[in-house]
């Protein structure tokens, strides 16, 4: 299950983990103008994790999901 709410400057889409057992705390995904901010609770210090990842490395990770195994560079701009 996932929500999706627009902020004043960002897109938040939050992911919840579903399932019978093994699950992982909910992921937040803020999508400003100009990177991606991924957050997450650690259970086991009660801190939030954050991740901060620029529009390149999204457009990187978005080509990767359908390449096979390799190292690849992308040319010019989307």
């Amino acid at each position: 299950m996932f929500t999706i709410e627009h902020e004043f400057d960002a897109t938040l889409v939050t992911l919840i983990d579903e399932g019978d057992r093994h699950l992982q705390g909910d992921v937040s995904i803020n999508a400003f103008e100009d990177c991606i901010t991924v957050e997450q609770l650690d259970p086991h210090t009660d801190r939030v994790n954050k991740l901060t990842i620029s529009m390149q490395q999204i457009r990187d990770l978005a080509a990767a999901l359908d390449l096979p195994e390799g190292s690849y560079r992308l040319s010019g701009k989307p």
